[in-house]
């Protein structure tokens, strides 16, 4: 019998399952390989349909988004109930990804900035004689192993075709790395980066700017250019696919498997290269970092030792 396997999103823009029809050929090989039991957002599932599955009859269930809802951390915890290994799909699944910076509030006040303090929509409606309920906001967003054990990480928003595709063989295969495994290479992107040798021995920032404010030349390290590119940092795997657009790393794929926050290490490795001049102070030159939180915990404050603004 051909494996089950099942997709799920919970808090999240739709990238992940976007990249899993970008397989192409190979979603067909995909298919071929593998029983789809459970795929609400392409195929007509409905909850029941999971909840009439007995216990650990799915053999995976990939899972990506955040957990931002009470109906999402209840799905969670349904799919680890009838499913014998469970992937965190994505930066949103496995770190919190930047539905998680939410997490600079509270859900009461983001309530009232979408709906001023007296409109927050209410959790019951009344539609043609039926009682239609929204699920009510958690108060912080989590990552999947926020709410339930995560056997395997696949890191991206959203992971690579060829990530995906190694992740479909080896998760298939009769050699699975150990649980807890992020499945990608682990090491830094700068070693897989095309500008890697035009980076200096000796790097050092006198200025930050932004990518709007300047042209960056398409044959030089973005860092060197005073670019914040977050390479230095961030898990290999994604092919240096912003790097080849002439755009900065943004540290979608995380932190290597020796770094435990990835925000703290971004700030650090950057916090390395500042070099102010005679005329400048430190602070001088970090006041050009627009959006410190939202640049170094893009995808990672639930994740993070913060976890969030206003306490666990």
């Amino acid at each position: 019998m051909r494996p089950k396997v099942a997709f799920y999103w919970c808090a999240a823009c739709g990238g992940c399952e976007e990249c899993i029809v970008d397989l192409g050929d190979d979603l067909l090989r995909v298919i071929e390989a593998v029983e789809i039991a459970f795929w609400p957002v392409a195929l007509d599932y409905k909850e029941k349909d999971l909840q009439a599955m007995p216990d650990a009859s799915l053999d995976i269930a990939f899972v990506n988004g955040a957990v931002r809802n009470v109906e999402q951390k209840d799905m969670a915890e349904l799919l680890r109930a009838k499913a014998k290994t469970i992937v965190a799909f994505g930066a949103c699944a496995q770190l919190g990804g930047i539905p998680g910076l939410a997490n600079l509030s509270d859900s009461r006040a983001i309530l009232d900035t979408a709906y001023g303090e007296n409109g927050a929509p209410r959790e019951e409606y009344g539609v043609d004689g039926e009682t239609l309920s929204l699920p009510g906001l958690l108060d912080a967003v989590l990552p999947l192993d926020g709410v339930i054990p995560v056997d395997y990480y696949l890191p991206g928003c959203p992971p690579t075709p060829n990530i995906v595709r190694a992740a479909f063989e080896t998760l298939l295969g009769p050699d699975r790395p150990p649980k807890g495994a992020v499945l990608a290479p682990d090491h830094a992107l700068c070693e897989q980066c095309p500008r890697r040798g035009t980076r200096s021995e000796t790097l050092a920032i006198h200025e930050f700017r932004r990518v709007q404010a300047c042209v960056i030349q398409p044959d030089t390290c973005i860092l060197e250019q005073g670019v914040l590119c977050l390479g230095p940092s961030t898990r290999a795997g994604c092919e240096a696919r912003c790097i080849a657009a002439n755009m900065p790393c943004t540290g979608c794929f995380g932190p290597t498997g020796r770094v435990r926050d990835f925000g703290a290490k971004a700030l650090s490795a950057v916090a390395s290269v500042i070099d102010a001049r005679e005329d400048q102070d430190v602070a001088s030159v970090v006041d050009g970092i627009a959006d410190p939180a939202g640049t170094f915990f893009r995808y990672s404050l639930p994740s993070s030792f913060l976890e969030r603004k206003c306490g666990k």
